[in-house]
């Protein structure tokens, strides 16, 4: 009756392992990309692309396009972010455009931009399909 379904797998991400971490009082001026799960502490200056994750820690702030599968974001996010799995905890800030699958914003958290929400993986294999 009940499947596992990926987004069930997707969930986990801040229990994975992190192969990247930008600490505190760095900053990154350029574009990141990577498969990984990466978290961010510092500043980055750049899109970043990253096929496992992101966790923007409380005091890290992006500024420029997120593309990822799964982010979890308690600092500040100046740009658009696309992902399939997408939290917003009571210490982010996202200003700019999000396209995701499923969205989770806890009470407290700050989000300024347009919102799309639908199954990105069938919509685009769509379009590619046309």
């Amino acid at each position: 009756m009940f499947k596992k379904t990926k987004q069930t797998q997707l969930t986990a991400i801040d229990q994975q392992e992190i192969s990247t971490l930008i600490g505190e009082g760095f900053v990154l001026n350029g574009d990141i990309t990577g498969q990984s799960v990466i978290r961010i502490d510092g500043k980055v200056v750049g899109q970043v692309k990253v096929g496992g994750g992101i966790i923007l820690g409380e005091k890290g702030s992006i500024m420029g396009d997120i593309e990822t599968t799964s982010a979890i974001i308690y600092g500040s996010v100046k740009g658009n972010v696309k992902a399939k799995q997408l939290e917003i905890k009571k210490t982010g800030e996202v200003n700019g455009d999000i396209k995701t699958e499923t969205l989770e914003i806890e009470f407290g958290a700050q989000y300024n931009g347009k919102l799309e929400m639908k199954q990105l993986i069938k919509s685009e294999e769509k379009e590619l399909q046309d």
